[in-house]
């Protein structure tokens, strides 16, 4: 599928006509300006009739699909994208680099607090949901860039996470206070029921540590998944206690994990946002998603999610047998030196010519720059980070020389491969 535009830069209708699209560059009507996806600009006046195109999104936390479809359901683009969750260890990170940096430089300098702007700001979006909300913002913008879009259906995952975890919560005189307050609130009471449940005797020694100071002990521990609820407490003395998180004993309790609502409430933040800046999006729902794509015995990928969206009702056909996969990168490299002293430099620039995350071509197919070494060698991997094989090949190419790479795209924010299905 070509994609085209026109004169004046406005989408119009792709074709696949691989003919024609080559008699205009030959002849100097029409110029490449995208290389992935294939996109030409023509350089002389014509029609600008369109037809009416769909761009289904199906949100997600980790991964996003888009499909762009007409009105008889002809999908004629498909794309998945794999949003960034590294923002929180790159800012960790970055804090020790700095703290780091401070102690040694500024020893005495006195400890300054509260000197962010984005902790003063209201209405403040974390820098994950930020990096987030961007990736579907760029990804929807994209396709609007090459395929003139008349309309935006997006699905959301809407449901209320406090009434979930506390149908109480449905109750308006509840309702007001009872979203101020988390979901360990009330937990002292759980405690005093299980002490009470337990007779106020511990369960491992029975009593024998003669130990009056009790303690109520998560079976499964809170950062292992372990849920608040009785099921997964039982009482403990204070030294059995201490003795259990010091290894020296192994009770063989059985907990209660509690079921995970990360990706969901930040979905609901999403959609919150999403809704908000493109206010005339139709909102569709997942259980509608997967009964019309039953129905047309698709596999279940985000990219087909977003084919059945934008679809609608219609039966779905592939006039398109690409799936543009893309993951997003950080933009730059911002660590200039590394050792436990800072006193080995990293080259953030350009070595021989190529940057990180350059998509070059070696041997015939195509590979992404995981790593550069100033002596002239790369590390070469795939879409998903891992790391290229090349002891197949002949001695001297085994380790690939950036002089035998072939720069095919620059390094952006995102990674794109072409996937046929």
């Amino acid at each position: 599928m070509v994609y085209v535009s026109s004169k004046n830069g406005q989408p119009l209708m792709p074709t696949n006509r691989h003919g024609k699209v080559k008699h205009l560059l030959k002849s100097g009507k029409a110029k490449v300006v995208r290389r992935c996806p294939f996109t030409i600009k023509l350089l002389y006046d014509s029609t600008t009739y369109t037809q009416n195109l769909t761009l289904g999104v199906d949100t997600g936390s980790g991964t996003l699909g888009a499909a762009v479809s007409d009105d008889n359901g002809n999908i004629i683009y498909m794309a998945k994208v794999v949003v960034r969750n590294d923002i929180t260890d790159k800012m960790t990170q970055r804090s020790k680099y700095r703290r780091n940096r401070r102690n040694r430089k500024t020893r005495y300098r006195k400890a300054r607090w509260r000197n962010r702007k984005n902790t003063k700001k209201t209405d403040r979006f974390s820098p994950t949901m930020t990096s987030k909300f961007h990736s579907h913002v760029k990804e929807i913008e994209f396709i609007q860039s090459i395929l003139p879009i008349t309309q935006l259906v997006l699905e959301t995952g809407q449901f209320d996470m406090h009434l979930m975890k506390n149908p109480a919560f449905a109750n308006p005189n509840v309702r007001h206070w009872g979203y101020q307050k988390g979901i360990n609130y009330g937990f002292e009471n759980t405690k005093a029921m299980v002490l009470n449940r337990d007779n106020y005797t511990c369960q491992y020694c029975k009593g024998k540590h003669k130990d009056s100071k009790l303690e109520v002990h998560h079976i499964i521990y809170r950062s292992q998944g372990g849920s608040d609820e009785e099921g997964n407490l039982i009482t403990l003395c204070h030294t059995c206690h201490k003795a259990l998180h010091d290894g020296k004993i192994n009770p063989k309790f059985i907990g209660k994990k509690k079921g995970t609502l990360k990706y969901a409430t930040q979905m609901n933040s999403i959609r919150c946002q999403l809704l908000k800046f493109y206010p005339n999006a139709i909102e569709t729902f997942g259980m509608v998603t997967k009964v019309n794509r039953l129905s047309t015995n698709l596999e279940k990928d985000h990219h087909f999610d977003a084919c059945v969206i934008a679809a609608g009702t219609n039966p779905v056909v592939m006039k398109t047998k690409i799936v543009y996969l893309k993951k997003s990168v950080p933009k730059g490299d911002f660590q200039q030196t590394k050792g436990i002293r800072s006193e080995q430099p990293i080259t953030t620039g350009k070595i021989c010519g190529f940057r990180k995350y350059d998509k070059v071509k070696y041997f015939g197919r195509e590979y992404f720059i995981k790593g550069r070494m100033s002596t002239g060698y790369a590390v070469l991997m795939d879409i998903n980070g891992k790391k290229a094989d090349f002891s197949h090949l002949p001695r001297g190419f085994k380790t690939p020389k950036l002089s035998n790479c072939k720069r095919i795209t620059a390094r952006t924010s995102q990674m794109i491969q072409v996937v046929t299905i």
